[in-house]
């Protein structure tokens, strides 16, 4: 998702390789809001799909994501969903669509642009980037060169890509 919090041009880049159907990336939500928050438009997040097979809804929440960035609330859309993760297996699509109306976004263009497939292209390029640098599941962080695995613990994450953060930072200025 090309969606990113503002940041200046040469604020550093975090890529957040995410898929919403993930409870890992549930648990991480806290992490990144916590890194919004302390860095502001000073770092620029990037959220990144990269929806895995054993998650039956989890393509279709990745190209929702892309419908709510278009309506202009993509982290409100991605936030809201995955602090409903676990209904997502059971409320599939129309879970999806349901949270987009309650964000006040357009129900029946989400709908439509999961019928119509429109963000498939965006969906397939994150995910092809992530398996090409060597995402192999979710969370996964990359900032400074450096690929950080969430999938496996969160364990001291957020402090690592704070070091690495203000190390960039510190050199931009």
């Amino acid at each position: 998702m090309s969606d990113s919090s503002p940041a200046g041009a040469e604020a550093p880049v975090l890529d957040v390789w995410c898929e919403l159907q993930c409870p890992d990336c549930r648990s991480a939500l806290d992490d990144v809001r916590a890194l919004r928050a302390r860095y502001g438009d000073r770092l620029e997040l990037r959220l990144r799909h990269f929806p895995l097979e054993k998650h039956q809804h989890a393509f279709a929440a990745a190209q929702a994501a892309e419908e709510a960035l278009e309506q202009g609330k993509g982290w409100e859309y991605v936030e809201a969903v995955l602090e409903r993760v676990a209904e997502l297996d059971r409320g599939g699509e129309a879970l999806l669509v349901e949270v987009a109306r309650e964000l006040g976004l357009d129900g029946e263009e989400f709908d439509t642009a999961l019928i119509d497939g429109r963000h498939i292209l965006v969906v397939d390029a994150d995910q092809a980037e992530g398996k090409a640098i060597g995402v192999t599941g979710t969370p996964t962080y990359v900032i400074g060169g450096e690929r950080l695995d969430g999938g496996k613990s969160q364990e001291g994450l957020r402090e690592r890509i704070e070091e690495i953060a203000d190390r960039l930072l510190a050199a931009g200025s």
